[in-house]
């Protein structure tokens, strides 16, 4: 079985402008992805992708390879799906696990039991999610609880909401999907991985980059 893990990082961002060049704790937030997949120990090849070459110098700085997607696929108007999709042409294997940089409260241990999962075979895609167990509003109406009543939070079921701090994918699954105009990302068996709330925080903002700094020593070390 030959797995990949895939570090996406485009220069352009719209929120946080370079942002996967942000510092935390005096290393660019690439580098923390990186080394989390690195230590991890579970992936036959590691990769940044990236269009920019600036990433390119941190990929071999860092010991991993680079891919570099065509321009076309970094601005603010190309998916995901695509520049995943010309990864995975570029690069046979069975799995590829995207591990994002904006993440970087996902300790190695939540990355290596997430792999874990997605080697059971069970799933052609695995999203990772952050599990609320609130009252929670969709469109202005209540999704997981009523009005009628005042539920103890304990008894409600929970919404699973998406981090994307990391995903998984059978390359044959995506590709297929993806080759007949369908959607790759939820294409086959999509499985859901409980992380904690600290794993799922990503950053999108200023304020989102310095809770990580506050948060990270709980977050790897939390005894």
């Amino acid at each position: 079985m030959s797995i990949l893990a895939m570090v996406p990082a485009r220069m352009g961002s719209q929120r946080l402008k370079q942002k996967n060049l942000m510092p935390l704790r005096g290393v660019p937030l690439i580098a923390h992805a990186i080394r989390k997949c690195r230590e991890a120990g579970v992936f036959d090849d590691v990769f940044v992708n990236s269009e920019h070459e600036d990433f390119a110098r941190i990929a071999a700085q860092e010991g991993v390879k680079f891919h570099k997607r065509p321009d076309e696929l970094a601005n603010n108007v190309a998916t995901s799906e695509q520049f995943v999709a010309e990864f995975l042409e570029a690069h046979p294997c069975d799995y590829v696990f995207q591990v994002h940089s904006i993440a970087p409260l996902l300790t190695v241990k939540d990355l290596k039991a997430f792999v874990a999962e997605m080697q059971t075979g069970a799933h052609d895609a695995l999203l990772s999610v952050v599990d609320e167990p609130l009252e929670a509003f969709y469109d202005g109406k209540p999704i997981n609880f009523s009005l009628e009543r005042k539920s103890n939070s304990q008894d409600l079921k929970p919404v699973r909401r998406i981090s994307w701090a990391v995903t998984a994918w059978r390359r044959e699954t995506f590709l297929a999907a993806a080759k007949a105009g369908q959607c790759a990302t939820y294409a086959g068996r999509v499985g859901l991985f409980s992380v904690n709330r600290l794993a799922g925080h990503v950053i999108k903002t200023a304020e989102d980059l310095a809770m990580a700094e506050a948060l990270y020593a709980i977050a790897h070390d939390p005894s």
